[in-house]
């Protein structure tokens, strides 16, 4: 995926350090290998997407973002962050990398 940065504010920032992924560790996944799946549950006003990766110390995590375009630049909006549990990264690795 091609993107020219990301787009933080008080609102995203807040949620996503609220539990415990540093805004370096959301930034550093997209530029690391990841998942990428769309989220249509979610996806009322925007689209959507679940981004499921591992940090540089290992830990998987999974993120919610959508994008947003700001002129000619395409930029992933953070919209939450969380670690994963053991058992739901193993499912996520049974089910999507086999």
């Amino acid at each position: 995926m091609e993107f020219s940065g990301f787009d933080w504010d008080d609102g995203n920032r807040a949620k996503c350090l609220k539990h415990g992924v540093s805004i370096d560790a959301i930034e550093s996944l997209f530029r690391r290998g990841l998942m990428i799946l769309p989220d249509e549950e979610h996806s009322q006003k925007e689209r959507r997407f679940r981004a499921v990766g591992r940090t540089e110390q290992g830990r998987a995590t999974f993120v919610v973002f959508t994008l947003r375009r700001h002129g000619i630049n395409l930029l992933i909006r953070p919209i939450s962050a969380r670690y994963m549990h053991k058992k739901e990264a193993e499912h996520y690795v049974q089910t999507y990398e086999t």
